[in-house]
């Protein structure tokens, strides 16, 4: 099963290797984290496709062809700079980091929570709740805590 650290090396790879797009497995974390980055303007389309390329026409996942399906993203660049300079793990197996709202809130406005350095303008933590994969400024709106998954800048 694909982890959050490779949806964030494969990503980050792809931006410093310049690529258009490049192709993640297609797990409902990856899509949801995926989504995500496309909200928020570091990925510029994210579609479905097979390990050859992007879908031309939509094609369901089954059971058969379930090992050859993919998330294919596309890549985004202003002035032939990536938009995503850096995208790193912060919950690992080895190491799960939970936040309740309040440790959300401390890390949105500029403290330290636990041992986590705080957001600067323009980055984003994913956190996975009970609600589903969320941007913080979500969970803090929706007040759910959970488990931060990673941070984008």
């Amino acid at each position: 099963m694909p982890r959050v650290y490779d949806l964030c090396a494969r990503v980050q790879n792809g931006f410093r290797a310049r690529l258009q797009s490049i192709a993640i497995p297609e797990t409902k974390m990856n899509l949801a984290i995926a989504n995500i980055l496309y909200r928020e303007g570091f990925l510029s389309s994210v579609t479905r496709g097979s390990h050859l390329g992007p879908d031309v026409e939509y094609t369901p996942t089954t059971n058969d062809n379930i090992a050859t399906r993919r998330l294919w993203l596309s890549l985004k660049y202003k002035d032939n700079m990536p938009t995503l300079s850096h995208l790193s793990v912060i919950s690992k197996p080895s190491k799960k980091i939970t936040f309740t709202v309040n440790e959300m809130k401390q890390i949105a406005s500029g403290r330290r929570a636990k041992f986590i350095k705080p957001l600067q303008p323009g980055e984003i933590a994913i956190v996975n709740t009970n609600r589903g994969v969320l941007e913080i400024q979500e969970a803090i709106q929706k007040n759910v805590g959970g488990e931060v998954l990673c941070r984008a800048s």
